[in-house]
């Protein structure tokens, strides 16, 4: 998904300085069965700070910035809210906190059971196989940095929830959640390769997708396009729904409107940019660009042609 639309998640309160057993990444931990989750927050600026997982772990920042790499992986990048990070098992993050004394960090990690993982996964292989019979359902450890989406904020927001709840029912409602964390992060790992184009012409997907971005400038008939992927109109549903956790005509508008963005962005205007992008109507247009992306697409043009302007 564009950066620019990453979902921020929700925020506990911060702790007061003075109940925090330390300043730099104070850990309270949540244990449940399958998983454990973790607050931590940074009240000092620190540089250097390693942070080691033995299992699988997601992780999201919900405040402030760090800059970091992990070991052995990456340059070092930025890591604001509204982000998120699979880190691998055995795997250390190598953390800067530069502006924890103006602004304290605060950031949530998921632990998992890896024989959790491995249970989950092959329940949907085997019950819920993918349309695509190239693609099985799997988590990908390299495709670790991703833009919250509305479904992966939901669902962790949803497990923060329950790990933070005095419940005695938490285990089996943890473990529901998590399943549901697992198929949302698996879906938006799927949108951000079919963003990059990596998966391109390697699956039935790919292959659609690729289509559908090639093609955004004329009229799209999901009928049709489910016959160049030699699957019936149903599976064609089915098989974005699994693999992307949206539905190909929503899929279609978003494409239109990140292009329609990239468009604007090249000062094309509205009604040339609505006709490469396949509205044939330029008001309709503007209604589902302001749906989508909140403001009009004139508007657009002048917040893109400000900040230009602020950084010359």
């Amino acid at each position: 998904m564009n950066n620019d639309r990453k979902l921020l998640l929700d925020t506990p309160k911060l702790t007061h300085e003075k109940q925090l057993l330390r300043l730099v990444e104070n850990q309270t931990t949540f244990n449940m069965n399958n998983c454990e989750f973790s607050i931590y927050e940074t009240h000092k600026a620190a540089f250097g700070v390693e942070l080691h997982f033995e299992n699988i772990a997601f992780t999201a920042m919900l405040r402030g910035k760090k800059h970091m790499k992990l070991d052995n992986k990456t340059n070092y990048f930025d890591y604001l809210p509204g982000e998120s990070i699979l880190v691998a098992p055995g795997e250390t993050m190598v953390i800067d906190f530069p502006e924890a004394d103006e602004t304290a960090t605060q950031c949530i990690s998921l632990s998992l059971n890896p024989d959790f993982i491995e249970d989950s996964l092959n329940y949907l292989n085997y019950n819920l196989p993918k349309v695509d019979e190239s693609s099985q359902w799997n988590i990908q450890l390299d495709e670790y940095f991703l833009f919250n989406n509305q479904a992966l904020a939901s669902a962790t927001n949803n497990i923060m929830r329950i790990a933070m709840d005095d419940n005695s029912q938490k285990d089996i409602m943890a473990d529901f959640a998590l399943k549901e964390l697992l198929i949302r992060l698996m879906q938006t790992q799927a949108r951000s390769l079919v963003e990059k184009n990596i998966i391109k012409n390697k699956s039935r997907i790919g292959f659609v997708v690729d289509y559908i971005k090639r093609n955004l400038h004329q009229k799209l008939s999901i009928e049709s396009i489910a016959k160049l992927a030699y699957v019936s109109k149903s599976n064609f549903f089915k098989m974005f729904r699994d693999e992307l956790g949206i539905s190909p005509n929503d899929f279609i508008l978003q494409e239109r409107i990140n292009k329609a963005k990239e468009l604007l962005a090249g000062q094309n205007s509205i009604k040339e940019t609505a006709f490469q992008t396949g509205f044939s109507d330029t008001n309709y247009f503007t209604r589902v660009f302001k749906q989508l992306v909140g403001i009009t697409p004139k508007n657009y043009q002048i917040n893109l042609f400000i900040q230009n302007n602020n950084t010359h």
